[in-house]
């Protein structure tokens, strides 16, 4: 089962960044400003944050048979993602689209979480990171797609993606819920009340938070910051080819960090990995400046150590809240937990060209640094307290 629904969760999550992947080229095609190829990016992450909002309000996680409302969700991003590659041509109806199929996923990334979580009690950790890789590596997916054969074809890697969605919404179909499943519950809207007032599960989601607001920013500006970086240093390496084949290394190499920090995690506790995987993130996030524009043997150790870490420890804050939060309801403080992290995304992606804009790509990642400075703290505040032995491996 592990195996099926992270299979389904890497092809479903190609979606995510399909424009994001092509950006270059349909800024050209299109010509697209850089706020409107910004929002190529933020406009999935607002319509996740609706998605899951609705999702979370309505208690849909838990009241409506995941592997239906996983493949529902992963079918309708597909048409979404297919339209755009073959009906549109401008920035108005792009960022719609995005939009609409941002809220899809919402209905792919935590159900998928609730649906791992079933089938675990013991190394829950490991399980929840596997299916975090998946994602990663669903999401670096458009990247290698470009790099092999869309360079200049847009259209040819969103249709691709929404071919690979497809394939995950069926697969999906044959998962079955796990032996530590919780019952489908019924509407209750002081649900989402109870888990804002437990000072746990809150500690936890201000770790992913924090989290969050140096994630996203990342992978969604690593190709501009290596295209400014091969525009300093000219060099036969220095092309659009090996620049997309870096982005998906980046990213994807984040499919191994988080399947490792979750056998770790289950060993070590959530707390330590969470922490440390953040102390070096956010130290990246600076050291990104002093490496701009360095030899490929420099930056290549660089990229992958950074892309291994910065989403190492999201699986962990994730399976935190499935260990703190009411067992009941635990659907809907993952889908809580994933919507408020999603909405600070947005004003980290939009930042970054703003920064850029005033002191270059070279330090724009400067101010991702305050989140995992933040995160780290609420996690280290959670590993004192006295919940701190509801999680695997208690507060070590």
């Amino acid at each position: 089962m592990l195996a099926l629904v992270g299979l389904a969760e890497l092809l479903a999550m190609s979606l995510w960044f399909s424009a994001s992947a092509v950006a270059p080229e349909l800024t050209a095609q299109w010509g697209l400003t850089p706020t409107e190829s910004a929002w190529l990016t933020s406009a999935v992450q607002i319509g996740f944050v609706v998605g899951a909002v609705t999702s979370a309000a309505l208690t849909l996680s838990d009241a409506v048979p995941t592997r239906y409302l996983f493949a529902a969700s992963a079918f309708a991003g597909a048409a979404l993602t297919a339209t755009l590659g073959l009906a549109v041509d401008s920035a108005g109806p792009a960022i719609a689209l995005r939009f609409l199929t941002g809220v899809t996923l919402a209905g792919v990334y935590p159900p998928g979480m609730k649906l791992v979580a079933g089938w675990f009690r013991g190394r829950r950790g490991l399980a929840i990171g596997s299916l975090v890789g998946a994602l990663t590596l669903g999401s670096a997916l458009p990247h290698l797609v470009r790099a092999v054969g869309g360079v200049g074809r847009p259209q040819f890697v969103l249709l691709v993606a929404a071919g690979l969605a497809t394939v995950g919404g069926l697969l999906v179909l044959g998962a079955r819920p796990g032996p530590y499943q919780s019952p489908a519950a019924p509407f209750d809207p002081g649900a989402v009340r109870r888990i804002l007032t437990d000072r746990a599960t809150m500690l936890a989601n201000l770790g992913y938070f924090g989290h969050m607001w140096e994630l996203y920013a990342v992978w969604t500006w690593i190709p501009v910051y290596l295209a400014a970086s091969f525009a300093a240093r000219e060099g036969a390496l220095a092309t659009p080819t090996v620049a997309a084949l870096l982005a998906f290394g980046t990213i994807g190499i984040g499919s191994l960090g988080a399947l490792v920090a979750g056998v770790l995690a289950d060993d070590w506790g959530r707390t330590t990995v969470t922490s440390a995987s953040m102390v070096v993130s956010g130290s990246f996030s600076v050291l990104a400046g002093v490496v701009f524009d360095a030899p490929l043997f420099v930056l290549v150790p660089f990229l992958a150590v950074w892309g291994f870490t910065i989403v190492a420890d999201s699986a962990q804050f994730s399976a935190c809240v499935t260990e703190l939060a009411e067992e009941r309801y635990v659907g809907t403080a993952l889908t809580l937990q994933t919507a408020v992290g999603f909405l600070l995304t947005i004003g980290s992606i939009q930042l970054l060209p703003v920064v850029a804009a005033r002191v270059g790509w070279q330090w724009a990642f400067l101010p991702l640094a305050v989140g995992p400075a933040v995160g780290t703290l609420a996690m280290w505040r959670l590993r004192g307290s006295p919940a701190s032995r509801a999680l695997a491996s208690g507060n070590r």
